[in-house]
């Protein structure tokens, strides 16, 4: 993977394929993390997600916020900070919750820190929970983080569509920093939570899409089933495990199952490539527990959907 593509209207030129981090310090340990960096950077990956709040979840298995900002952090001191894009996220961390200005600005120290270094390229808003806000305050926080050089370009994660709007009018009637990014929740089993409206905006404005749980969360790899116990953290209601008894996630299943034999390769580089084929998506993102896992996830460049396939795999998913 080696061709690289530009970051909205931004300077950052991404890989097709983002590596999450929201594994790391949870089911990947620091070891195996660094392993999965090392692979993905040494087959021409360079553009890796993480959160202030990762790993905040699954409190009884240990787990700290920062936890994966701290393992990417330790693994980049020890590369060439300018060869990977480190995309990081504030709002959800306990101690930084929300979007006051100097909670971002907070936030923002906190995690150079854990990721031990001087800027961070993408700054994404995690949640716009807090709609009192005025979208003024946090573009003009963020655009100040911009100017300072602590952060290269900023973008917006969980936001709604009018929020959003709101936010881009303000950057370009002030000039200031505009987001250039948006990273929904978007894959075969969940459509509605992007196209629409929201996607509609990133059209317009020229943002890049880089949706996460492109995978939904490892369901999209074909290891859940209906019926099926896997003694897995994600198989429980609402994550992997919660499309695997709907009707949706069934035919989506079938469908991919389909395309996959059809080309000799896994379930998860299809649902990768019907992704990326999507009008505005960049780069999505998914996440490796361990090396093993990349491979799929690299061949969805490799793969030519035909049309018929696109259109098998979009209709299932209806």
């Amino acid at each position: 993977m080696t061709e690289l593509r530009a970051l909205g209207s931004s300077s950052l030129r991404v890989s097709s394929f983002c590596l999450g981090g929201n594994v790391f310090g949870w089911t990947a340990d620091e070891k195996q993390s660094a392993a999965v960096l090392d692979a993905y950077t040494g087959s021409g990956g360079n553009f890796v997600d993480t959160s202030d709040s990762y790993m905040n979840y699954f409190p009884e298995q240990g787990n700290q916020p920062g936890q994966s900002e701290t393992i990417i952090g330790d693994w980049l001191a020890r590369r060439d900070r300018d060869s990977v894009v480190v995309a990081t996220k504030v709002g959800d961390h306990p101690d930084y919750l929300g979007l006051e200005p100097a909670t971002i600005k907070a936030a923002a120290d906190e995690s150079l820190r854990r990721l031990r270094t001087d800027h961070i390229d993408l700054y994404y808003t995690h949640f716009d929970r807090d709609e009192s806000i005025p979208v003024e305050d946090i573009i003009t926080a963020l655009d100040e983080l911009v100017r300072s050089g602590k952060v290269r370009a900023i973008a917006a994660s969980n936001i709604s569509p009018e929020r959003l709007s709101a936010s881009l009018a303000f950057s370009d009637r002030e000039g200031l920093a505009r987001y250039v990014a948006l990273q929904p929740q978007y894959n075969l089993v969940s459509r509605d939570t992007y196209e629409g409206p929201k996607r509609d905006i990133v059209q317009r404005e020229g943002l890049a899409c880089v949706p996460y749980f492109a995978l939904a969360s490892g369901f999209l790899t074909g290891k859940y089933r209906p019926g099926r116990t896997i003694e897995n953290v994600r198989a429980i209601p609402g994550m992997a495990g919660g499309y695997a008894d709907t009707e949706r996630g069934v035919k989506v299943l079938q469908a991919l199952e389909n395309v996959a034999t059809a080309h000799g390769v896994e379930m998860a580089t299809v649902a990768m490539a019907w992704l990326a084929r999507q009008p505005t998506v960049t780069s999505p993102i998914a996440s490796a527990r361990t090396v093993e896992q990349l491979p799929a996830l690299f061949a969805m460049d490799e793969v030519q959907l035909s049309d018929a396939e696109l259109a098998a795999l979009t209709t299932a998913s209806a």
